[in-house]
């Protein structure tokens, strides 16, 4: 199949789900075109089978705010036809699904049906969706979807709670590359020195550092486990809430025990070489760094919130606890950390979930026969 893929390009959940969806179809044989305002920050350029098309934008004086999502929708019609795409596969629903719409729209226009599969991720119902000027738009751009996903039944009931929306909406999951979020107990050996000296535990946040992921509970959490035993605190990202979380490091004594390394492309080597992931958030529709962690023998300590439950199950390969429960959360990392045994049990447990149930073998499929479901319906 030929597929245009949409997403934001930056770092965050969904284009990284979108970007490793992408690289995964192309490995197995599919063209795959990303059209987007930059290049995906997980692709190299240089994959087989991959193109990539960069949206311009107007910088008219007229438009105070650039229409990014009429630019898009142009390219996407534009790529569509000199390709001769079968479909496009949008990445959050605000305003790629609006976009696609528009493409398809236009096409139709020249006697050419281009079906577009939007793939809800989470903040783009819960948030952005729920805002009186997008509700009606993200609305009607699912609805007019030729197909829709979603990343967790959690949010597949949320958007039919929050949107009111009763058209067929298919779960897939979120999904990791097995092979590439391993544990190399050769990486890990000359890597680990890096960050924790021998007998230090080390805890892992991953995150792009938005309040909604609680990063100052995180250093809350990781200060009561200092003060229990030796460890130290890899914090992998960056965002709003870094400069805070920082602070309170330092006010908290543990400053230099935490070491913030900003935004990484080698996440899956980062975090094989941690014991124990820290993931309070808010809200999570599927917890993808923790999957990302669990792939790599690292289990995760977090919030009982959206689709977490459907990934980690609690007291098997990981540990759930209520939002803002740092006294808890620490109390749990502290009885992993310092019983070899357990650790190793989550530790086998997590790897075990991430095999069986969400590696890319197992996702990729259920894409690919989606895809054939859509293009088989009859668009009259």
């Amino acid at each position: 199949m030929k597929i245009g893929i949409t997403c934001y390009p930056t770092y965050g959940g969904s284009g990284v789900v979108a970007t490793e969806l992408g690289i995964e179809l192309a490995a197995r044989g599919h063209e795959i075109h990303f059209i987007t305002y930059s290049q995906p920050f997980r692709l190299a350029g240089r994959e087989a089978n991959i193109r990539y098309h960069e949206v311009p934008v107007s910088n008219y004086p007229l438009f105070e705010y650039p229409p990014y999502d009429l630019a898009l929708a142009t390219r996407m019609a534009e790529v569509a036809e000199l390709h001769s795409l079968d479909l496009l596969h949008v990445h959050y629903a605000i305003p790629h699904s609006v976009s696609a719409l528009l493409a398809r729209q236009m096409l139709a226009t020249r006697g050419r049906h281009l079906p577009f599969i939007t793939t809800l991720h989470g903040t783009d119902i819960t948030l952005v969706g729920l805002d009186r000027s997008y509700l009606p738009i993200t609305k009607f751009g699912i609805n007019e979807s030729d197909g829709v996903t979603a990343i967790s039944s959690h949010l597949r009931e949320r958007t039919r709670e929050n949107l009111g929306i009763t058209r067929e909406i298919e779960v897939i999951r979120n999904f990791v590359n097995c092979d590439f979020y391993v544990r190399n107990p050769e990486l890990v050996a000359q890597q680990r020195p890096r960050f924790a000296k021998p007998g230090e535990s080390l805890l892992v946040h991953l995150s792009n550092f938005r309040p909604v992921k609680r990063v100052l509970d995180v250093i809350e959490t990781f200060a009561r486990v200092s003060r229990a035993l030796p460890a130290r605190l890899l914090m992998i990202g960056d965002g709003p809430e870094r400069s805070a979380a920082e602070f309170l490091a330092m006010r908290l004594g543990i400053g230099d025990r935490v070491d913030f390394v900003g935004k990484q492309e080698n996440v899956n080597e980062l975090l094989a070489l941690s014991d124990l992931m820290l993931m309070p958030s808010e809200m999570e529709s599927f917890g993808l760094a923790a999957l990302e962690a669990m792939a790599c023998r690292v289990p995760a300590i977090a919030t009982r919130v959206g689709g977490v439950p459907e990934l980690i199950e609690d007291g098997v390969n990981g540990l759930l606890y209520e939002i803002g429960d740092v006294e808890g959360m620490a109390a749990g990392a502290i009885s992993i950390l310092s019983d070899p045994a357990l650790l190793e049990r989550l530790s086998t447990a997590s790897r075990r979930t991430a095999q069986d149930h969400f590696c890319a073998s197992r996702i990729i499929p259920l894409y690919e026969q989606y895809y054939e479901r859509i293009l088989a319906q009859d668009p009259r």
